[in-house]
Formats: C-alpha cells, structure tokens, sequence
C-alpha cells in the first residue's frame, strides 16, 4: 500500500467524528505548534481546497500569497515557531 495513502486515511479516521467545536480545537490547537501537527493540517486543507469553488480556491491562494510577501505584517519575515 502506498503510505501516503494511509497517513491521509489515518488523519481522516482521527478526526471524522469530531463535533465542529473539536476540529476547531484541533485546528487552533496546532497552529504555531510543533510540526508534527503540519501533515494532519495539510491533510484538512487538502479537503477544503478539494471542495472549493474556482473562487475560493482563487481567496485561499491570495491570502497566502499576501501572507508570504509581508502584505499582512510581513509575517514572511517571523514564521512560526517550529
């Protein structure tokens, strides 16, 4: 099997009977937190963008764009903590 596959099926059987108030939790619980949560939230993020409109892919890109080049503070320039 393909592990890629398994890590994605195994944060997916994590988190799908989670209430909206507990994937909220998880999502706030890892941002700026250790890196081992990074996989688990690209995994979700792959979810929306998949489900997303041209539109709101188009949002989601913007907003990381202006994010990496300092438009929000220059964020770019003070990454998370790892």
């Amino acid at each position: 099997m393909n592990p890629i596959i398994d890590l994605r099926q195994a944060i997916v059987n994590r988190v799908q009977d989670n209430s909206k108030e507990q994937l909220a939790e998880v999502i706030e619980g890892s941002v700026d937190h250790d890196e081992k949560a990074l996989p688990g939230l690209g995994v979700l993020f792959e979810m929306v963008w998949k489900q997303s409109s041209e539109n709101e892919q188009s949002h989601l890109v913007n907003a990381i764009y202006q994010h990496l080049h300092g438009d929000t503070g220059n964020a770019a320039a003070n990454p998370s903590p790892s």
